[in-house]
């Protein structure tokens, strides 16, 4: 089923929606809950949560390309789930969750600066990675987006992964420079 023939699923509130996501795009988004989280469980536990909140954000949101809206919300989700098992094993995360108790109480206005300024940064970055060379953008991408592996990087360019690391200090070096020119750092 074609993108749009789903969206329009989910638009119409039709059940059948979230089988035709899962379909077509299940294993995706299973990789890539799979690359950060290294765990089955987690990683479908995460791809179904990815069906929930594309059925809560969809109305009132049309996404543009449907592949992307649901990585990125898989994506998300599974960096949530690494940072709270990550907070578990240091302690139980009871002080992650006193933090974020907190975070709602005090300094309103930072928050809604602060998340102005993370949306101009990310608008940067990406303005960034796309004037990038081609390979280097999408080595970039499938590095620090996706989190694969920088083996898999390089099979899937064909070069070693030594190539991918230099690649990828130099895109860092070249993000910093261009981040402090901006004012960001």
């Amino acid at each position: 089923m074609e993108d749009g023939s789903i969206i329009e699923l989910y638009w119409k509130r039709d059940e059948s929606a979230i089988a035709e996501t899962s379909q077509k795009y299940g294993a995706y988004c299973f990789s890539v809950a799979d690359n950060i989280l290294h765990s089955a469980e987690d990683s479908e536990e995460c791809v179904n949560e990815t069906w929930f909140r594309a059925w809560n954000a969809m109305p009132p949101h049309r996404p543009d390309r449907l592949k992307l809206f649901l990585a990125k919300i898989t994506r998300n989700l599974s960096f949530d789930r690494f940072a709270s098992k990550a907070a578990k094993k240091r302690g139980g995360g009871e002080l992650t969750a006193v933090l974020e108790e907190l975070g709602g109480c005090v300094g309103a206005a930072d928050g809604t600066e602060a998340e102005v300024e993370a949306k101009e940064l990310g608008r940067f970055i990406s303005g960034f990675v796309s004037s990038l060379p081609e390979r280097d953008g999408n080595v970039a991408i499938r590095r620090y987006f996706f989190a694969e592996p920088v083996a898999d990087i390089a099979k899937r360019y064909r070069i070693t992964e030594n190539n991918v690391s230099v690649i990828l200090s130099r895109i860092r070096k070249k993000l910093k420079s261009e981040l402090e020119k901006e004012g960001y750092i």
